[in-house]
């Protein structure tokens, strides 16, 4: 199986309102969140996560992206940094089992059914004519 990867911006922001909470970034909370959570996941080994500089998304904290080989790459917004590791894992294992990365909305834990941020196709299988 391809690798799969969950990109988490560590920048953002706790809130529009507040930057830090408790010394740090709310992007670094929920980073952190998800990987103690990951430790004992049953797809831990199928997925990176990643905390990043920035994902550029700003106004909208805290933001992941979800990305693979060959699916559509999803970056949604508006996270709350202390609750919600579980949908990031819960949605990952959705993510996983798509074929093309897409979640119908309606099927996604709650706090991923708003905040999309970005959908991104996956790079075409480019052939070399020579």
């Amino acid at each position: 199986m391809s690798k799969h990867a969950i990109f988490v911006c560590k920048s953002c922001a706790f809130s529009l309102a507040r930057r830090d909470y408790l010394g740090q970034r709310g992007g670094k909370h929920l980073c952190d969140r998800v990987q103690n959570l990951a430790q004992n996941w049953h797809l831990k080994d199928n997925f990176l996560i990643q905390e990043v500089e920035c994902l550029s998304a700003c106004n909208r904290p805290c933001v992941v992206a979800f990305a693979a080989p060959k699916k559509t790459t999803l970056m949604f917004g508006d996270l709350l940094p202390l609750n919600s590791a579980s949908a990031v894992l819960q949605f990952a294992e959705q993510y996983f089992e798509s074929s093309d990365g897409l979640i119908k909305r309606q099927d996604r834990p709650e706090v991923l059914q708003k905040g999309i941020l970005a959908r991104i196709p996956p790079l075409p299988s480019l052939s070399i004519v020579t």
